[in-house]
């Protein structure tokens, strides 16, 4: 038996990528049904090959297709770090919002790439007008794309390349990404004289503010250490992240610290694990750093569903905040001193010092292969003498070309 015709049947510009072949067997009998082969974009015959048969599907049953009620309640679960998913969800919220608003109502999930492009144009206009930043819209598209099925996500490039545009615009109008900035070592140091190390309250800050600089510690990174985490050493800290925000596979990065004479980590990490012992709260599975009362004391964290006994990423930031206030440094370099400042500052510092970029990528925890730490990273302080037209004597060289 022989394929003597096979047509390629035109598919549905609105349906799935399947296309079927309508295959016409002749042969010593006339077959009165033809047969239909099942081809995607993605099939690859070899010669001689025959693409699969319609009528010959996996032998699924209905058991195929069920999850035991307790596979739907790990599902249930949040697959996403805490600060992603509220973002995620405040974003997808205020989309779905929007799309019930309309005259008549849009559907939302999944949406179409009209429904998916006119919201991007509504936020783009509510930007121009002051409310947004081009990056902050592209996060925000950004989400809604991936919080779509992944067989149906709308067409983003219109909108991106809209944002793209805008970005553009804004940034010859002199719009400005709002980063914070580099808490190098000599400012460090000006925040650390303010912590009264006296009390448990300077001590936990002292050795806060000098690991989260010495490790490069993003606020999430910080809190999220446990007591067995940190290992101290007569000549510095053996520091376990065990999560970070590229590390999706949470493999952990361990990283030794050496000690050094200005911050002295040491010294810091032995005085505040020694408040931990007296407060009890020394437990290898225990969180480094607390929340304190004013008097230094544990503060209750009953009603903290979330974080548990772990200090809050915000309450990191409002400490480095205070601190630098005290310090006179509120800002530097027209950029407001933060938490993650002590991530920029001592990549800043590395970059003076000379030390390559896979070096510092590795004690950062950015992707192996990233520029990050080059390009957004680096908050190098412009002086009058970086100038390279400097080094050209005034009136120039003597001599003609």
């Amino acid at each position: 038996m022989t394929i003597e015709r096979l047509e390629r049947l035109d598919p549905d510009p609105g349906g799935a990528e399947l296309e079927v072949i309508d295959a016409e067997l002749v042969g010593p009998e006339q077959q009165s049904e033809p047969v239909r082969y099942l081809l995607t974009r993605h099939t690859m015959l070899a010669p001689g090959e025959m693409p699969p048969r319609a009528d010959e599907r996996p032998p699924w049953t209905e058991d195929d297709f069920r999850i035991t009620e307790e596979d739907k309640e790990d599902l249930a679960e949040p697959d996403l770090a805490e600060n992603t998913r509220i973002n995620r969800d405040s974003t997808i919220r205020a989309f779905q919002q929007w799309c019930a608003r309309q005259n008549p109502p849009r559907v939302a999930y999944p949406c179409t790439t009209a429904t998916y492009t006119s919201y991007g144009l509504h936020l783009i206009r509510r930007g121009k007008a002051g409310e947004f930043k081009p990056d902050t819209v592209r996060q925000y598209m950004s989400r809604i794309w991936n919080w779509q099925p992944a067989d149906m996500r709308p067409d983003p490039t219109r909108v991106r390349g809209k944002i793209r545009l805008w970005r553009q615009e804004w940034a010859a109008a002199g719009g400005e990404v709002d980063r914070a900035a580099a808490l190098t070592l000599p400012y460090l140091l000006k925040c650390l004289e303010q912590c009264d190390e006296s009390t448990n309250i300077g001590k936990r800050d002292a050795f806060m503010l000098t690991l989260a600089y010495s490790n490069l510690h993003r606020r999430a990174e910080l809190t999220d250490l446990l007591v067995k985490h940190v290992r101290i050493l007569p000549t510095g800290l053996l520091v376990t992240t065990a999560t970070s925000k590229t590390d999706r596979q949470a493999k952990g990065a361990t990283e030794f610290i050496a000690d050094r004479d200005d911050i002295r980590l040491v010294d810091r990490a032995k005085a505040w694990f020694a408040v931990l012992k007296e407060l009890g709260a020394h437990a290898p599975d225990l969180p480094v750093f607390r929340a304190l009362t004013v008097t230094g004391r544990l503060a209750n964290r009953k009603l903290a569903t979330r974080r548990g006994e772990r200090m809050k990423g915000g309450a990191v930031n409002d400490r480095v905040q205070l601190l630098a206030g005290r310090a006179g440094i509120p800002y530097l370099g027209g950029k407001k001193v933060r938490a993650h400042s002590l991530r920029a500052g001592p990549n800043t510092d590395m970059i003076a010092a000379g030390v390559p970029l896979r070096e510092r990528n590795r004690r950062g925890r950015w992707s192996e292969g990233s520029n990050t730490a080059d390009t957004v990273y680096d908050r190098t302080l412009v002086k009058p003498g970086d100038d390279p037209l400097t080094k050209v004597p005034l009136g120039g060289f003597d001599g003609t070309a």
